[in-house]
C-alpha cells in the first residue's frame, strides 16, 4: 500500500468529451477532472473514437472490420487501449466497452483493475435487439472482467444487489459503493429562456421535461403513453437522442404522432444540445420525468435537481438513492407485468404537480439542496483515489 507516492491511473472508457451520450460518459468526464486536481494522482484517459484533447483516442474504424458486428470492433479497440495502458499503476474501466481493456491490462501488466458498474448486460436484455449476436460477446466480456476485477464500484446501493445477483462469483468484499455526482458549476437554476423560445414552448403553461436517449431502458414509450392522460394544460418537452434501432424509432415516432393528434404542447428536440441549453430546459420545468425501467443511479435526475426541478421518476435501481419520495420528487412503482398501471402512476404524479404548484416548488428546492450538498464530484474523486491506493 502506498500513501505518498504518486500513482498513475489509466481511465479506460468509450465516451469522453465531446462525444458523451450517456451517464457513463458524464461520470468519466467529471471524475477524471477531479482526480487530476488531487495531489499524488496522475490520470491519463484512453477513449474510443476520433482524436480529441485530454485523452488518447483509439479508432473503432478498422477497415478490416468494416462489415463486422459492432461488438467485434469494440473488442479490437480494447486491444489498442490495453497496449496504451502500459506503465499505469492501476487501470479503471467504465462499461463493457472498455472492460476487456482493463481485464487484459491486469493480466498483461500485473496491475489492479477497477471497474465501475454503470449498468449490467444481464439486466439489459433489449440490447440483443441492438447488437444481435454481439450481445453474447458483450455479456461475456462484462462477466469475465467483473469476475477478475480487483474492485467493482457500484454507483448506488441497489447496484450492489444487482452485481451480486448477476455475478455471484464476485466476492462481496470487492464491491464498493461510490455514487455518481453533479457539477454544481454547470447545473444550476438558469433564468434565461432563449432555448425555450427557440423550441416554441408556451411560457404561460407548465411543462414536463425529459432528457435521454430513446432506448428501452429509459422508458420513453411509457412516458408517451402516460402523457395521453396528462392535464391538458401541461406541455411536454422531450430532449430525446437517436433511437437504438430503426424499429424503436418507428415505434417512438408513431407514439409521438398520436400524442400530437391528441393534445397541444408537445415538443421534440432530437439533436444533442449542449449542457447550457439542457440546463435552461430543466430550470423552468414544472418537473423532470425519468420513466426508466432500469437505472443504476440516473445522473440526469441529479442534473434536474441541481437546476431546481422537482422529479417524477420510477422507483427502480438506484433512483431512490437520489430522489427521496415526497421530499425531492415523486416515485412511481414499476412492474414490468403492469405497464398500464405504471403509466397511470406517472400521469397521476404529473397531474398532482400541475394542480399543486407549491408542492412542485417545494420538492424542487429540497432537491437542489440535496444534489448540491451530497453529490459533489470532489468527494467522489477522493473516495475513488482512496480505493486505488488500498489496492496497491
Amino acid at each position: 500500500m502506498r500513501d505518498v507516492e504518486p500513482l498513475r491511473a489509466s481511465i479506460l472508457t468509450r465516451e469522453f468529451p465531446p462525444d458523451v451520450y450517456g451517464g457513463a460518459g458524464v461520470h468519466v468526464t467529471f471524475l477524471t477532472r477531479e482526480l487530476a486536481k488531487l495531489s499524488g494522482v496522475d490520470v491519463d484517459v484512453q477513449c474510443m473514437g476520433e482524436p480529441r484533447p485530454g485523452a488518447t483516442a483509439h479508432s473503432e474504424k478498422d477497415e478490416r472490420l468494416a462489415s463486422a458486428n459492432s461488438a467485434l470492433r469494440v473488442l479490437s479497440t480494447d486491444l489498442s487501449m490495453t497496449a496504451a495502458a502500459e506503465g499505469a499503476d492501476i487501470v479503471h474501466s467504465h462499461t463493457w466497452y472498455a472492460a476487456m481493456a482493463g481485464h487484459w491490462a491486469k493480466l498483461l501488466y500485473g496491475v489492479p483493475h477497477v471497474i465501475t458498474a454503470h449498468s449490467l448486460e444481464p439486466d439489459r436484455p433489449w440490447k440483443a435487439e441492438q447488437l444481435g449476436g454481439g450481445y453474447a460477446l458483450s455479456s461475456w466480456a462484462e462477466k469475465t472482467a467483473y469476475e477478475g476485477a480487483d474492485a467493482v464500484v457500484a454507483v448506488s446501493r441497489a447496484m450492489v444487489g444487482d452485481i451480486q445477483r448477476a455475478y455471484p462469483e464476485v466476492d462481496p468484499s470487492r464491491i464498493h459503493v461510490i455514487h455518481n455526482g453533479i457539477d454544481a458549476e454547470l447545473y444550476f437554476p438558469d433564468p434565461s429562456r432563449d432555448v425555450l423560445e427557440r423550441v416554441g414552448v408556451d411560457p404561460s403553461r407548465p411543462y414536463a421535461a425529459f432528457v435521454g436517449r430513446i432506448t428501452r431502458q429509459k422508458g420513453v414509450a411509457h412516458l408517451l403513453r402516460a402523457a395521453l392522460d396528462f392535464d391538458p394544460e401541461l406541455q411536454l418537452v422531450l430532449l430525446a437522442g437517436a433511437a437504438d434501432t430503426p424499429e424503436l424509432k418507428d415505434e417512438t415516432d408513431a407514439a409521438i404522432a398520436e400524442l400530437h393528434a391528441r393534445r397541444t404542447g408537445v415538443f421534440v428536440v432530437s439533436e444533442m444540445l449542449p449542457p447550457e441549453d439542457v440546463r435552461q430546459v430543466l430550470s423552468h420545468a414544472l418537473f423532470f420525468c425519468c420513466p426508466s425501467v432500469y437505472e443504476p443511479l440516473g445522473i440526469v435526475n441529479l442534473e434536474a435537481m441541481a437546476c431546481g426541478a422537482a422529479v417524477v421518476a420510477s422507483r427502480v435501481g438506484g433512483i431512490p438513492d437520489v430522489v427521496l419520495d415526497g421530499e425531492t420528487g415523486l416515485l412511481v412503482d414499476y412492474d414490468p407485468a403492469d405497464a398500464v398501471g405504471f403509466e397511470a402512476g406517472i400521469a397521476a404524479a404529473a397531474n398532482r404537480l400541475v394542480t399543486d404548484r407549491a408542492l412542485a416548488e417545494e420538492l424542487g428546492k429540497a432537491g437542489m439542496e440535496r444534489a448540491r450538498g451530497q453529490f459533489g464530484w470532489g468527494p467522489i474523486a477522493e473516495q475513488t483515489a482512496a480505493l486505488y491506493r488500498s489496492l496497491l
